[in-house]
């Protein structure tokens, strides 16, 4: 249901994302466009008074512009403080408090600070001038707001973007459940049919007949328990992983080619540990379907698969490693992503199962480790007294 309304709502909410940073980015660039406007007039104006002294032919015209000059300097806003050359206030201009005069004793503490954010000018004929910045950086300082705001839309726009792909992933991911549990049935039903038209046509049935038809029918119907997990917490029950290893194994070494291109599956373990805590049902799924990803690695010519249990760095390890043609380059990094599959008619699903059982069912980790030739996948699980 959650999810459901987060997808209908997915559009309408990335709409209003989206509208936000536009605005953000509108009022940013309205912000620069204004100052820099503001600015431009304000130096426009300073240079036309300069060049209307220049050019005053009259009696204290000069004069009369450079007054006009200064007030518009002092329009401008910027704070001011002229000293002469024993440090004493000879004028000043737009302090951030009202002075009560030149020796008001707060303006000389207030032209330290000045000094020390820009460096005062000297000018022999006036004294040294003491000046601050422009009321515009109040305007650059809104303007930095902004664009951290506008940062953080896009972070939020992101992460939703990432939640909301994977929801979709997770959804994709159980509806290909359905096909999955075919595809997994698929492998004993057919041997199954074998089996009961080789006794249909034999007076005498053959010998291990029946033990293959009952294993096909276990198999069956640990599928079908698997299905029933699908949504519950995973069990927690002692697990040993050799003998996990060799339950597959010997499921899966009768159905192996024995003629052309003989397949090899073969179990290296010291017993039936080391012990993990997990579902048994659902890590024997993950690791048979590994070994059937090996399989049909090596359809088409003879190989060999092991799998190899031990104990590394404090963890139980399963590796199910072939001599096969490996995993192409260009698809190691999206291996465990469903639908990603090397197999013709295949759904790409059982990797992307794999690894959620291992790693959000029991808190391990499944990865495809680097190998010169063929492939080699690594399934490492908590041992039993740390999990």
């Amino acid at each position: 249901m959650r999810n459901g309304r987060l997808g209908r709502l997915a559009p309408a909410i990335a709409a209003v994302l989206v509208a936000l940073l536009a605005g953000l980015n509108a009022g940013t660039g309205f912000i620069i466009y204004r100052h820099l406007k503001t600015d431009a007039e304000a130096t426009s104006r300073l240079y036309s008074g300069v060049f209307a002294g220049l050019n005053d032919p009259s009696p204290g015209g000069a004069e009369e512009s450079l007054l006009r000059l200064g007030e518009q300097v002092r329009a401008l806003g910027i704070p001011i403080v002229v000293t002469d050359q024993s440090g004493a206030v000879t004028a000043l201009a737009n302090l951030p408090f009202e002075p009560a005069g030149l020796d008001d004793p707060r303006v000389l503490p207030y032209v330290a600070e000045l000094d020390r954010s820009h460096p005062p000018l000297v000018e022999p004929s006036v004294g040294t001038i003491h000046y601050g910045a422009l009321p515009a950086q109040r305007q650059l300082a809104a303007l930095a707001v902004l664009q951290v705001l506008t940062l953080l839309v896009m972070v939020t726009v992101a992460i939703y973007a990432y939640r909301t792909g994977m929801l979709a992933q997770r959804d994709r991911l159980w509806v290909a459940m359905a096909r999955e549990a075919a595809h997994q049935m698929g492998t004993p039903l057919t041997s199954l049919h074998g089996w009961i038209e080789q006794l249909r046509s034999r007076p005498t049935p053959p010998p291990m007949l029946a033990e293959h038809l009952s294993a096909d029918g276990e198999r069956l119907d640990r599928v079908a328990k698997r299905f029933e997990r699908i949504g519950n917490p995973a069990r927690r029950e002692p697990v040993g992983l050799g003998a996990l290893a060799d339950r597959v194994a010997g499921y899966f070494r009768p159905r192996l080619p024995k003629r052309a291109n003989v397949i090899e599956l073969r179990v290296e373990a010291s017993g039936s540990g080391p012990t993990v805590t997990g579902d048994p049902i659902l890590l024997e799924w993950t690791l048979e379907a590994l070994v059937k990803n090996a399989i049909d690695a090596l359809q088409g010519r003879s190989g060999t698969i092991i799998l190899r249990v031990g104990v590394e760095d404090g963890t139980g390890v399963i590796r199910v490693i072939d001599d096969g043609p490996g995993v192409p380059r260009e698809l190691r990094r999206t291996l465990f992503e469903p639908g990603i599959t090397t197999k013709r008619g295949g759904w790409g699903i059982g990797l992307a199962l794999a690894r959620r059982v291992v790693e959000d069912g029991h808190r391990g980790a499944l990865a495809l480790e680097s190998t010169d030739h063929g492939a080699s996948f690594c399934i490492r699980l908590p041992l039993a007294h740390d999990a």
